[in-house]
C-alpha cells in the first residue's frame, strides 16, 4: 500500500489524532504562558531571581521527555495527565527566559512617566510594560510551541493523545506492510500542525502588537 493509499484509508484515524495532539498541546502552552508570564512578572526586578528562575527552568528542559513522562506515571498514572504535565513544564523555559528579558527591556523613562501620572504598580505592569515586552513574549511562546509539538509525541508512551500513538504502532510494526506509512504519516501531521500553530501566532502577532514596537 502507497503512502497515499494509507491516508486515503486511514484518513478519519489520522485527522482525530492531529486534533487530540493539537488540543493537548495548546492546553499545555495556555498553562506554560500563564505560569511562564507569572514567574517572569516576579522575578525579573531582582537579578538573583530571574537567574534562579531561568535556571531552574533549563534544568527541567534538560530531563529527557521519555525520563520526565517515566517518572510521573507512577505518580499521576497512564493518560492525559503525565503529558499535560510534562508538556506544561517543557513548555516553561522559553516564555518565562523572553518574559524577564521583555519586561527588563522596557524603556524605564516610560515606566517613570506612567508612575508621575498616578498609575499604580499593577497598573503600570498591565498597561505599559507587559504591552511593551509583549513581543519577546510571543517569541518565547512560539518556541515553546514548536518543541511541545516534537515532545508531544513522546506522550504516547503513556497512552497519551495525538500523533505520537501512530509513530509508535509503526515503530512497533517495522517490517510489517503499514510500519513506514504510520511512522510518516504521524510525523508529517506533526510538522502541519507546528507550521499551522507557528502561522497563527504570526497573525496573532500583527493583530496585537503595535506597528511602532515592530519597528
Amino acid at each position: 500500500m502507497s503512502f497515499w493509499e494509507y491516508l486515503g484509508n486511514r484518513h478519519q484515524q489520522l485527522f482525530a489524532d492531529a486534533l487530540q495532539h493539537a488540543s493537548a498541546v495548546l492546553q499545555c502552552m495556555v498553562v506554560a504562558t500563564l505560569l511562564g508570564v507569572l514567574i517572569g512578572v516576579v522575578t525579573y526586578r531582582s537579578e538573583w531571581a530571574g537567574n534562579f528562575a531561568t535556571l531552574t527552568t533549563s534544568g527541567i528542559l534538560t530531563i529527557p521527555s521519555l525520563a520526565m513522562i517515566g517518572l510521573l506515571i507512577p505518580i499521576v498514572g497512564l493518560g492525559v495527565a503525565p503529558t499535560v504535565i510534562a508538556l506544561t513544564l517543557y513548555g516553561l523555559l522559553p516564555i518565562v527566559r523572553n518574559s524577564i528579558v521583555g519586561l527588563r527591556g522596557v524603556d524605564p523613562s516610560l515606566v517613570d512617566a506612567a508612575k508621575g501620572i498616578g498609575m499604580s504598580r499593577l497598573t503600570r505592569l498591565v498597561k505599559v510594560e507587559l504591552p511593551l515586552a509583549w513581543p519577546p513574549i510571543l517569541t518565547g511562546i512560539r518556541v515553546a510551541t514548536q518543541m511541545l509539538m516534537g515532545i508531544a509525541a513522546i506522550a504516547a508512551y503513556a497512552s497519551g493523545p495525538g500523533l505520537g500513538n501512530v509513530i509508535f504502532r509503526g515503530l512497533a510494526s517495522l517490517g510489517s506492510a503499514n510500519a513506514l506509512n504510520q511512522v510518516l504519516a504521524g510525523t508529517v501531521g506533526i510538522i502541519i500542525l507546528a507550521l499551522l500553530f507557528d502561522a497563527a501566532y504570526v497573525l496573532i502577532g500583527r493583530l496585537t502588537i503595535s506597528r511602532g514596537i515592530r519597528v
